[in-house]
């Protein structure tokens, strides 16, 4: 089976991500993420807790795009704390409360925007309900750390 590589993300010099398309598999590019990512040999994968829409100080944000907004910035402080950056994820899951064509354009555009053209490979699930009443959106990471 061939995989093209449609684009090479490297991490400061430090390694590569492969970021892959096959042409068998429709492209996603346009909603921000990639079908796989191939890590180097030399990488640790670490993990990220699934973010939400919440502050450090437990203050709880509502509204959907607000919530998406937190999480993503919470994602961002989460991979500042092991020393990464956008670029070094490899896959994220979303969870969606109430997912719908409208919600999906505002994950989209989030997506992008964070991770810009070092797309990860990304799962969305449209779930019933979070943890918690007022959560209504979570993205977890699978980060690559260097050994």
């Amino acid at each position: 089976m061939a995989v093209f590589t449609v684009q090479v993300e490297y991490l400061e010099d430090r390694s590569v991500i492969e970021r892959l398309n096959p042409p068998a598999l429709q492209d996603p590019s346009e909603y921000g993420y990639v079908q796989a990512t191939l890590l180097p040999p030399n990488a640790r994968l670490s993990f990220i807790s699934g973010q939400l829409g919440d502050g450090p100080d437990g203050e709880r944000l509502h509204g959907f795009e607000a919530q998406v907004e937190r999480a993503f910035a919470n994602l961002g402080h989460a991979l500042e704390a092991m020393q990464a950056a956008p670029a070094d994820v490899a896959k994220i899951t979303l969870l969606v409360v109430d997912h719908t064509q409208e919600r999906l354009a505002i994950v989209s555009r989030y997506r992008q925007s964070f991770f810009g053209e070092a797309r990860p490979a990304s799962t969305l699930i449209p779930v019933p309900c979070l943890a918690s009443d007022w959560m209504q959106f979570e993205i977890d990471a699978n980060v690559v750390v260097l050994s």
